[in-house]
């Protein structure tokens, strides 16, 4: 290939596997157990919704609690919020496992994503770097079954600071032994993917937009805009010393 990039770093999660793709799925098993187990009508929908705001709203801290008593709560508090009356652990528990079971079940590393990374591997080192929970990240790399196709595995919550720091960009270039500067970040979100790589100023970074919906608020601005990973062959090719800029 004769590329001038030496690593790729890909995020996980949207990226690589369609997780909220697999979390709607997830739900969706819970509304069939709340209404056909437990009789819910329309109160099924609305707790997975509030649950879903919760999800979107988490903040974890590993010294708070662990990941599976904070997300239990979240169902708990959904369903006493929708239904009153007293908490129900137990059946918290139901949904959060239902959920969580059916979501793993459904992440996936599609056939074509594979056989990309396979091919890139070939030319270049590539490293798996996703922010989150240990247990909850953990859990889907195992799930999704990636660990072959990387040279390394860097799970923001084994790490004192996770992305957009650039700390976590340096600790993954001194375990492929190469600069920022021979770096490529791929990822989907713009606050922590995008913004890390430009912290820690890797070569490029590429923003995988699969809905083709521009950020209203200001943004960084990654170097490359994608639709699909799938696409970032293709790119590599064209990626050279000087910085580029492709909408």
């Amino acid at each position: 290939m004769g590329l001038s990039v030496r690593a790729v770093f890909f995020d996980l999660d949207n990226t690589l596997i369609d997780t909220a793709g697999a979390s709607r799925k997830g739900m969706l098993e819970v509304i069939k157990l709340l209404q056909s187990k437990y009789h819910y009508k329309e109160e099924a929908e609305i707790i997975c919704d509030k649950v879903q705001v919760k999800l979107s709203k988490e903040c974890f801290r590993p010294s708070d609690t662990c990941i599976t008593d904070q997300r239990t709560s979240h169902w708990e508090e959904a369903i006493q919020e929708t239904k009153g009356g007293a908490a129900d652990r137990k059946l918290a528990e139901e949904c959060y496992f239902l959920w969580k079971s059916t979501r793993l079940q459904h992440m996936t590393l599609a056939e074509d994503v594979k056989a990309m990374l396979t091919e890139l591997r070939k030319d270049v080192c590539l490293l798996l770097l996703t922010n989150g929970d240990r247990q909850t990240q953990r859990e889907k790399i195992e799930a999704c079954a990636c660990q072959s196709y990387f040279d390394a595995i860097v799970v923001g919550g084994e790490q004192k600071e996770e992305k957009p720091a650039p700390s976590i960009f340096y600790y993954c270039c001194d375990l492929l032994g190469v600069q920022p500067g021979d770096c490529v970040m791929v990822g989907d979100t713009l606050e922590t993917d995008i913004q890390g790589g430009l912290n820690a100023g890797l070569k490029a970074t590429v923003w995988i937009n699969k809905n083709g919906i521009m950020p209203l608020k200001p943004s960084p601005v990654p170097h490359y805009i994608v639709s699909s990973v799938l696409e970032l062959p293709a790119l590599l090719q064209n990626i050279d010393c000087k910085v580029s800029v492709s909408v």
